[in-house]
């Protein structure tokens, strides 16, 4: 190959050249700085459909938090107008005068259905936001003790097995029922043992992960177990974490519809509330719009958060970083 080289004139010290060498820059690697969760959002945002879904959720929660704020919203509306109860959206327009306000029609009190879903729309999405948080930090944090203590395992394992078999609806409905309900009513309802069963979860996946050879590594390299646990295995969880997150928060919205619809929900005028009042709505010809719209809205929010999630989760699972 040398001679090859040599026919084009070049000569043994154009083609070679010495390096000099140290030891610092022997240890330096030439790889690409890799940031995890700047390879996160890369392939999260690498799929258009993500940047639509994203963008619908940012609008929705932009309208639900914002909106209210520039809209003095009566929920008794115009009730003692008989004539402006249970409108079309045109009838509304054209009785009322064109408007934002009146783009999904009027409900029983006469007030805008539009105002009314976004002030809803808030309420239920707090809601769920709360419940989430609270049910996930406490289940997670919970759960990574619960997988390395065996004293605490035998004592956790009891309070998962009573709780298991207890109806979840069942545990909330009585909550509801002895005391008031209301916005703290209804966390303390889907707190007090929600977080056990993502506990139990984080729990199973500890105990997956804890018995590697890198755990078994460190501890016999003198590394306290609460280290190996924020430092070598709740890491690794990262997109198990995200992923069930992405099923928690759509649930509670759910949920509030769910327990509101059979008269067990908010008093305050959440998505359920609206969609409680509503149900004669359903069924009766000019007034769909007043059940459907709430209906649509709850659903949308439920599913955009889900997709969110969900593809979140994918993306921080670094096997699809390659």
């Amino acid at each position: 190959m040398n001679n090859d080289l040599k026919e084009f004139g070049l000569s043994d010290e154009e083609l070679f050249s010495h390096v000099d060498i140290n030891d610092l820059d022997s240890e330096k690697i030439t790889a690409p700085r890799y940031s995890y969760w700047h390879s996160v959002f890369r392939v999260f945002f690498k799929k258009k459909i993500n940047i639509i879904v994203l963008a619908l959720l940012g609008v929705i929660v932009l309208m639900s938090y914002l909106y209210p704020l520039f809209v003095d919203f009566d929920k008794y509306g115009n009730i003692l107008d008989s004539t402006t109860k249970h409108l079309s959206p045109a009838k509304a327009m054209s009785q009322l005068g064109a408007g934002i306000h009146w783009i999904l029609g009027t409900g029983a009190s006469g007030q805008s259905t539009f105002d009314a879903i976004w002030y809803g729309s808030r309420i239920s999405i707090s809601l769920a936001f709360v419940c989430a948080a609270i049910n996930m930090t406490v289940g997670v944090i919970v759960g990574a003790i619960w997988g390395f203590s065996k004293k605490f395992d035998l004592f956790m394992i009891e309070i998962y097995n009573i709780v298991a078999n207890v109806p979840y609806i069942l545990v909330i409905s009585v909550l509801v029922m002895l005391f008031t309900p209301s916005f703290w009513v209804m966390v303390l309802a889907f707190t007090i043992t929600g977080w056990v069963t993502i506990a139990y979860f984080i729990r199973t996946q500890v105990i997956i992960i804890r018995d590697r050879e890198y755990n078994l590594a460190s501890k016999c390299l003198g590394t306290s177990t609460p280290k190996i646990a924020l430092k070598n295995i709740l890491p690794f969880m990262t997109s198990v974490i995200v992923t069930l997150l992405a099923t928690e928060i759509p649930s509670y919205i759910g949920m509030e519809v769910f327990l509101a619809y059979i008269g067990l929900g908010l008093s305050d005028r959440s998505l359920g509330r609206l969609i409680y009042e509503s149900q004669n709505a359903m069924v009766t010809p000019g007034w769909e719009f007043e059940f459907w719209s709430p209906v649509v809205i709850a659903a949308i929010i439920s599913v955009v958060l889900y997709v969110v999630g969900q593809n979140i989760g994918d993306a921080s699972d670094p096997r699809t970083h390659m």
